[in-house]
């Protein structure tokens, strides 16, 4: 044997790309694997449904409402309550006591809130008094008329950010170690996209195929509202039965855990505040340019989605199951999607083309949806010939192509603008790369996500008279100006990918130049 030895890969061949885990890790892979499909699996059935509910009863308008005015502040409470919890608990009686709550919640609102809701909720006489009194309030007055809706939704969407940015990935993160997390992690995303693609048939099988055995939609809604959130509780307790399995039979095992190894005190990066992010990112150009992209990206897709989901009400005219069937196939497909197009084509794109060529295809995918997405709402006699063509309705079609255009956006989004975006930071000096990013994640995450809902919110507001003299949908009516507001972004999000392009070709050369220097 020679002296020198040849190193070995760990996998090879499609056990390398497809599944690169030792039979000794499965030990520790799968319960992680799975506890992150419970967690997404129910945030699939509370995200279908609780735009079920909201859309039928308040109307698509109410989202941006409740996006910008009741969910940012719960999620900021949110965090100062768990940061508490974090300083008395333990980091296992943590993930219970957050947990517990929200699966008490839903299991109570399917179970005791919603048969009761005549009971619990204001009156419709002293709705419509409200509303006639203070037109320009009608958001709010929506809120509070569906108030059980209203905290339902709010729950449902701190049950994503918390439970798998917090919960889950700070979990992870404190177990996998760094080699294993190579491996583990890429693995992770296709589990989640599994996760929609089952979860997505559940509501529909819940949602639709239900009907047939009872005599009335409400009462079909009624069982599907049984099964869907007994379907939350149940796995919810299985993935805190697996959070303590990991506990007793994993962690204390040294071959996947070593609680030294992981104590290990590391520096704490500070994020920087609300005003230092800001000076930051006007000092930098690409960092200004990097956040441009990430505000235009929440704004065009909130406007688009918004109005998405008020055609598809009006196509559904009430149909509460109809809609979550809806929205469970559209689960479904967006997880297929998403797995075929990360797999046989954005990571070829990724490796053959620019970057601005990559980072390009997002906003203009978005930009042609939504052009042709809104023309099917507003302007009918641009499409009156695809219409007829296809002899469907304007709502119809408007409902299908803009579940086509979501799907399509999202998921390139994901495999596209993620990774121009991430790749955006590597050519610049490690100053921007560390306090640049974390800038860029305060001021861009927020007003992209507040952005879009702070727009519609607004519109609705001061186009509530006209809406309430015409007798129209509201949030149809501010389409047109919605649509106004979508262009222009746009065409900033086009110039952002172009200019900050620009930044990276010079940045990517000044860095070689330096390096041959020191070489």
């Amino acid at each position: 044997m020679s002296a020198k030895e040849t190193t070995q890969p760990e996998f090879t061949g499609w056990r390398a790309a497809l599944w690169p885990i030792h039979n000794h890790e499965l030990k520790k892979f799968l319960p992680l694997a799975l506890i992150m499909f419970c967690i997404l699996f129910n945030y699939t059935l509370l995200r279908d449904t609780k735009d079920t509910i909201v859309v039928n009863s308040a109307g698509a308008g109410a989202i941006s409402f409740l996006k910008l005015y009741c969910v940012t502040p719960a999620a900021i409470l949110f965090v100062i309550l768990y940061a508490k919890l974090t300083n008395i608990l333990s980091r296992e009686n943590v993930f219970y006591a957050v947990v517990i709550p929200f699966l008490a919640f839903f299991g109570a609102f399917a179970f005791i809130i919603y048969p009761n809701l005549e009971a619990l909720h204001p009156s419709a006489e002293s709705i419509a008094a409200l509303k006639m009194a203070h037109p320009a309030l009608i958001g709010f007055i929506d809120i509070y008329a569906y108030w059980s809706f209203s905290l339902f939704y709010v729950l449902s969407e701190i049950w994503g950010s918390a439970m798998i940015a917090l919960m889950f990935w700070q979990f992870a993160n404190h177990v996998v170690r760094m080699q294993e997390s190579k491996r583990f992690y890429g693995l992770f995303a296709v589990v989640a996209n599994v996760a929609l693609i089952f979860s997505g048939q559940l509501v529909r099988l819940c949602s639709e195929d239900i009907k047939q055995f009872y005599a009335t939609p409400e009462e079909a809604w009624q069982m599907s509202l049984y099964l869907l959130m007994g379907s939350v509780v149940v796995f919810g307790v299985l993935a805190m039965m697996l959070y303590r399995w990991m506990y007793t039979s994993v962690l204390t095992d040294k071959r996947f855990f070593d609680p030294e190894e992981a104590g290990v005190p590391k520096k704490k990066k500070e994020k920087p505040s609300l005003v230092e992010s800001m000076k930051l990112i006007l000092r930098s150009p690409e960092l200004g340019l990097i956040a441009l992209l990430i505000m235009a990206y929440g704004v065009t897709i909130n406007l688009v989605e918004v109005q998405w989901k008020n055609q598809l009400g009006l196509y559904f005219a009430g149909d509460k199951g109809g809609y979550n069937a809806f929205m469970g196939n559209f689960s479904t497909i967006s997880g297929i999607f998403t797995i075929l197009f990360g797999l046989f084509v954005g990571s070829n794109i990724l490796r053959r083309v620019s970057w601005f060529t990559a980072a390009v295809i997002t906003p203009l995918v978005i930009t042609v949806g939504g052009v042709i997405f809104f023309a099917f709402i507003f302007a009918r006699e641009w499409v009156d010939f695809i219409l007829q063509a296809m002899a469907t309705s304007p709502v119809a079609a408007a409902s299908f192509l803009g579940a086509g255009i979501v799907i399509l956006s999202k998921g390139i989004k994901y495999i596209l603008f993620d990774s121009t975006k991430e790749m955006a930071y590597i050519p610049l000096d490690d100053e921007l790369k560390t306090k640049g990013k974390a800038a860029v994640d305060v001021i861009g995450g927020r007003a992209g996500k507040a952005g879009g809902a702070f727009v519609q919110s607004n519109l609705q507001m001061v186009l509530a008279a006209t809406a309430a003299t015409s007798g129209a949908n509201i949030v149809s009516v501010t389409a047109p100006y919605a649509f106004g507001i979508f262009a222009v972004v746009c065409v900033l999000w086009l110039y952002a990918v172009k200019g900050l392009s620009k930044k990276v070709t010079a940045a990517v050369a000044r860095r070689a130049e330096e390096t041959k220097k020191a070489i």
